[in-house]
Parts: structure tokens; sequence; C-alpha cells
């Protein structure tokens, strides 16, 4: 800092000597306090500006994304395995061409489809034990979209060509039955 000095001359009063000089400025402790507390600045700036480079580097972030996440056009494109700790929202989900998309958990899968109220109208809970599908119909269909196999609170339909029961005791009806061919395995006998 540079010094000012100011002249002041006192020619009203007896006995003046001559001009004095007034030193104006930071001196002493104070300014090594000012330049101790710039210098600490200046070591914060850098040491900031450290680790948000180094958080920019391990985070792998780019103009594209983050990691393996990317932004594209479509949307958000993640590569790569991932985990998710919370629920998974989502338009559409795909893997990537030709290969198969994947999903793993330690208790169960379940897939819920909701109305504009988030009411669940359809659900598909895939766990340990069993696969259970709540919804107002089940339908299976083939590729070329023939029903092979429907059922609702109503009735349950069979669409194949043939129906084969394999189980040892065969099939038990307790109320009546409607067919329009019943037959037995070549060479065996129809009881």
């Amino acid at each position: 800092m540079p010094q000012e000095q100011y002249t002041h001359h006192r020619s009203a009063m007896p006995g003046s000597e001559g001009p004095q000089v007034y030193k104006v400025g930071i001196y002493g402790w104070r300014k090594r306090c000012l330049y101790f507390f710039v210098l600490f600045l200046m070591i914060l700036i850098l040491v900031n500006l450290a680790m948000t480079i180094w958080i920019l580097k391990v985070m792998n972030f780019t103009i594209d994304g983050m990691g393996n996440l990317r932004i594209t056009e479509k949307g958000l494109k993640l590569e790569g395995d991932s985990e998710f700790l919370q629920p998974l929202y989502a338009k559409e989900i795909q893997s990537r061409p030709g290969n198969a998309l994947y999903f793993k958990s330690a208790r169960n899968v379940t897939v819920n489809i909701l109305n504009d109220q988030t009411k669940v109208l359809t659900q598909l809970i895939t766990g340990p034990k069993a696969v259970e599908a709540y919804g107002k119909k089940f339908e299976v269909k083939t590729v070329s979209g023939k029903l092979l196999f429907s059922a609702d609170d109503n009735e349950v339909v069979v669409g194949a060509e043939r129906l084969r029961v394999l189980g040892a005791e065969g099939t038990v009806f307790p109320k009546s039955i409607e067919t329009p061919n019943v037959r037995a395995d070549p060479f065996k006998e129809l009881r």
C-alpha cells in the first residue's frame, strides 16, 4: 500500500516549527492481519478449486452427462450396471439392441400400472416363491396375437387348438363340461 502523506501548515499558531506530516494508511499489526486474511482467502479459493476439479474428475462429469448417465435427445441413457435405492419412474425402459434387459432383486420385482390419480390398476409381482398378477383380466397371447389363455372374474378361456392334461390323476370337473370332442391318446382307452 502506498503511503500517502499530507502536509499541513500551521501559520496561525505561534511557535510552530514548520509543516507537520500525518501518515494515512494501515500500519503495524493491522497490516499483518489484513495480509494474513488475504493469504488465507487465496489458499481457501485454491483448495476449493482443486476439490471441485477432483470431484468433476472422479464423478466423470462431461458435457454429455455424469459417469454412465448420458443426456441424449430422447432422454437419459444409462450404460452399464446400475442400482436404484428408491422407486424408479419412467415412461420407457429398454436395453441396447441385441442385449437382454435384466432386473435383479434380493426379494422381489414389482411392476405397477397407475392411473392419473396414482391408484394401482394392474400389478405384477415376481417373488422368490411365486409370480402374482393382479388386474381385471389376465391374457397370454402368441407372437402373432392369437389368444392362448385368458382369465377374468367371469370366465377362464383356453384358446389353444388342443388342451392336454398331464397330471397322473387326470382332471376333475365338479360341474358339467361341454366339448365337441373327447378322445384318448392313440392305443389308449378313454375312461
